[in-house]
């Protein structure tokens, strides 16, 4: 495994009940296991390979509300101050700071587009600051660059990816919970009509409630349930650079390559958007549903490889309970990143930071980033399934939400009003066309 991640130790013994069980260790999964601990419900979470080991330690760290839909907008708010609480919750730094989101840019569309969405943010008192050129070069000196202008968000922020899931599964069993690795759910157990139990390579724990929080993995899990999920992945190559560029801003947009601090000191790299597309029998079976967003972002998206086969998370092929699952036989979804993209993102980062050209490359992966048609996620019980509750599709979105989205199923599960509206998060809103609904910002 390619991507840096903090290891913990599992609870000593699978429970034979609990009140939920949560499928995937991801950041959504931990969160919500987390806030139904806290609440003294008696919860299980089960994670097939290492907590927070694949997309959850894959991605940028961003903790954002700048340019978020407006769907997504209060979740991503609310995020943040769950952020900020949880190390003194758990007694041990998720590696959250508030220390602002910086956008700067040469074209005057994206710009305009940053101020429309300032304008919008303002409705709701979200705060963002759109830069002059002056004020933009002054923030992005390390640059040595003018800009047109540019837009900074104060209170945005990042976490270490590193240790945010890792250290929440800790708080998971500080509250009573417990968290259970290499421990792959197969299936659920139904009896009349409802959840009565999921069965794990390691035995069946019997449970009214279950949360598929299974990420890029969730769709075919549905499948043997013979529930639609729409779902497709791109897969996304990053690389990180060590501790040694000074003057950098912690968090830093272009549209030639963003740059996050680590919690390391050194430095994740990425191309925004930049994406590979691999064929696979789920994406194929999706294909006209997905159209409309592929369409709108075809110049970011290149054709993959085989690489998606290979790993098995998109399969339409159905398991047995009783024997190994693809799960078991890909136990960390840890695709080879295209390297012609890492290569070309060192390039461009080294080309706008002269600061960077000294660090060398500590590490460089990919994952792959599961979305719904609209961008947004899915979040509720599934139809035709009580006790069935989805949390899947954030859509590259998931690990600054996280908390957030995890708070707002605690709260479904336990009947608690909700953190935020959860309509627009509805699972059965898939079922309807796709067109026009792809998330504006």
């Amino acid at each position: 495994m390619r991507v840096p991640l903090m290891r913990i130790e599992s609870s000593p013994s699978l429970p034979q009940s609990a009140d939920v069980v949560v499928i995937g260790g991801g950041i959504v999964g931990t969160c919500a296991a987390y806030y139904l601990a806290m609440r003294g419900v008696n919860v299980a979470l089960v994670e097939k390979g290492f907590i927070g080991a694949e997309q959850s330690s894959r991605n940028w760290g961003w903790c954002r509300q700048q340019n978020r839909d407006a769907r997504e907008l209060p979740m991503a708010t609310r995020s943040l101050d769950l952020w900020e609480a949880m190390a003194g919750e758990i007694g041990e730094s998720v590696g959250f700071q508030r220390c602002g989101l910086l956008y700067l840019s040469n074209n005057e569309a994206e710009i305009a587009g940053w101020a429309k969405w300032r304008d919008f943010a303002r409705t709701v008192g979200v705060t963002t600051h759109m830069l002059s050129s002056e004020q933009a070069a002054e923030r992005g000196r390390a640059t040595g660059r003018q800009w047109l202008g540019g837009v900074f968000s104060p209170s945005d922020g990042i976490a270490d990816t590193q240790r945010a899931a890792p250290v929440i599964a800790r708080g998971i069993m500080k509250f009573g919970g417990t968290v259970h690795q290499q421990c792959a759910a197969r299936g659920i157990e139904t009896a009349a009509g409802r959840v009565s139990g999921v069965v794990t390579e390691k035995g069946t724990i019997k449970t009214p409630i279950v949360v598929m929080a299974g990420g890029a993995w969730a769709s075919s899990f549905c499948h043997q349930l013979g529930m639609r999920f729409p779902q497709s992945s791109v897969r996304y190559s990053i690389l990180a650079v060590e501790q040694g560029a000074e003057g950098i801003p912690d968090a830093l947009h272009t549209a030639r390559v963003s740059i996050t601090k680590r919690g390391s000191g050194g430095h994740t790299l990425a191309i925004s958007g930049r994406a590979s597309v691999d064929p696979t029998a789920q994406n194929i079976r999706f294909g006209k549903t997905f159209l409309p967003m592929f369409l709108r972002r075809w110049r970011s998206l290149r054709p993959g490889t085989l690489e998606g086969v290979r790993n098995g998370h998109e399969s339409l092929r159905r398991w047995r309970l009783d024997e190994e699952t693809p799960m078991e036989r890909n136990r960390v979804l840890d695709p080879r990143p295209d390297m012609s993209l890492i290569h070309e993102t060192h390039r461009r980062a080294v080309e706008l930071l002269p600061g960077l050209k000294e660090a060398k490359v500590s590490a460089s992966w990919a994952g792959y980033i599961d979305s719904t048609p609209d961008g947004v996620p899915a979040i509720g019980e599934m139809p035709g399934l009580p006790g069935f509750v989805l949390a899947a599709g954030f859509s590259g979105h998931g690990f600054g939400i996280g908390p957030g989205a995890g708070h707002l199923i605690a709260d479904l599960i336990t009947g608690r009003k909700p953190i935020v509206d959860e309509q627009d998060y509805r699972p059965e809103r898939l079922e309807g066309s796709a067109w026009g609904k792809v998330a504006a910002f």
